[in-house]
């Protein structure tokens, strides 16, 4: 799987002027956009889009320094429709405009061409289990919050503090199917799942019931395999994070049977002081492979 996505990614070096295709990039690397978007954000730290653009202005400022071609031909040959917009995006990534970066030999910023490699490690081994799931509804309180990576998460841990026990006892009473219990729930909008996007956050219950709550919102859920990580007195919350970038350069690339699908990611956790043990669900779907 890591070497289909670091050919895939020759598409920029071949073509940088080029639209970004990541339909295309996907296809290159026998996976779905879905997966492709996700597995490239998780590994690298920004999202697909972000790092053409980057790979294009490096590209395009060793040109400028260069001092061979036209700022105009440099701006039409890297995918801009003006010398203008090409200025624009220049300085938003070197801090100063071509122009000035030509007369001055100014040093530039630099985007290093990403190739992603699998590592093994023995202390990386986690267990983990497929399982099939029939249609099911996640019910819960949602609030909007953003996506943070590391760390505390504070708009999502004082929605939790403000929900009340008898609300979480109601979630632990309408669960009857895995995972069991109350469950934290998240669904992103953002195809890159950029750092800081929305995605809905729920504290719901797996459940087939079908009357909601007052105060509660429904999801209902494909059917469809799950992937459920394990994890047993890891750090929290870093170390409940950190399964989702194992997942990405391990795990999938490790099992090319399987791939992500949308759907949301479902915790379900128990908390000891600062530690915590339970299982990580993500939704994923055969590729055929």
């Amino acid at each position: 799987m890591l070497d289909r996505l670091n050919e895939a990614l020759e598409q920029v070096e071949e073509d940088p002027g080029g639209p970004v295709d990541v339909a295309a990039m996907a296809r290159a690397a026998l996976t779905s956009e879905h997966h492709f978007r996700r597995m490239f954000s998780t590994l690298s730290g920004m999202p697909i889009s972000e790092y053409v653009r980057r790979r294009r202005l490096t590209l395009a400022g060793a040109e400028v320094i260069e001092g061979r071609r036209t700022l105009l031909d440099i701006a039409v040959r890297y995918g801009y429709g003006s010398a203008e917009a090409f200025g624009r995006a220049f300085r938003a990534m070197h801090g100063i405009g071509p122009g000035e970066a030509r007369r001055t030999g100014a040093a530039l910023g630099s985007q290093s061409r990403l190739t992603f490699h699998l590592t093994v490690e023995g202390n990386t081994a986690m267990r983990y289990r497929i399982v099939e799931k029939d249609a099911f509804r996640l019910i819960g309180p949602k609030a909007r919050v953003p996506l943070v990576y590391e760390g505390v998460n504070r708009p999502m841990t004082e929605f939790v503090k403000g929900l009340g026990a008898d609300v979480h006892r109601r979630i632990e009473e309408l669960s009857d199917q895995e995972p069991h219990g109350g469950l934290a729930v998240t669904v992103a909008h953002d195809p890159d799942q950029r750092e800081g996007s929305d995605v809905d956050y729920y504290q719901a219950a797996a459940t087939s019931a079908a009357e909601v709550p007052e105060g509660m919102e429904a999801l209902d859920v494909p059917a469809g395999p799950w992937v459920a990580f394990r994890f047993d007195r890891v750090g929290f919350p870093e170390g409940v994070q950190r399964i989702w970038v194992y997942a990405y350069s391990e795990w999938f690339p490790s099992n090319p049977a399987y791939r992500i699908r949308q759907g949301p990611a479902m915790v379900k956790a128990e908390y000891d002081g600062d530690t915590a043990t339970g299982e990580v669900w993500m939704p994923v779907e055969r590729t055929g492979a």
